[in-house]
């Protein structure tokens, strides 16, 4: 898969991208940093035992690896949990629903960098 149809297929914006780091080779070097940084699980763990402020913290960290690759879809889910996390002593009702959503545009933004042409 070509970096332009990875994102096409995790609804990110490769134009915007490219504009920033210019070259498909930059773009595909930070892309597999994605999956090797901790945030992820930091967050899931952090649901599971209930700290609030850590799941924020790792929130908004994802949400700004996503801002700055263009990662549209999973930005968006990631800034909807940082919101809803922000400035809460306790997660709310929606946290849940929020977090897997989170899982979800995850799993595919992974897998989707997985499909790289390992050329690239």
């Amino acid at each position: 898969m070509t970096v332009k149809e990875c994102y096409e297929a995790m609804e990110g914006s490769y134009d915007e991208v490219v504009g920033r780091l210019r070259t498909d080779e930059r773009i595909a070097k930070f892309l597999r940093r994605v999956a090797e940084d901790g945030s992820y699980a930091l967050l899931v763990n952090s649901f599971a035992e209930n700290n609030i402020a850590e799941a924020f913290r790792a929130a908004h960290t994802l949400k700004g690896v996503c801002m700055n690759l263009s990662l549209t879809r999973f930005g968006k889910s990631a800034s909807d949990l940082t919101e809803a996390l922000r400035g809460k002593a306790e997660f709310g009702a929606d946290a849940a629903d929020l977090l897997e959503k989170v899982k979800t545009d995850y799993a595919l933004t992974v897998k989707c960098i997985s499909e790289l042409d390992p050329s690239v």
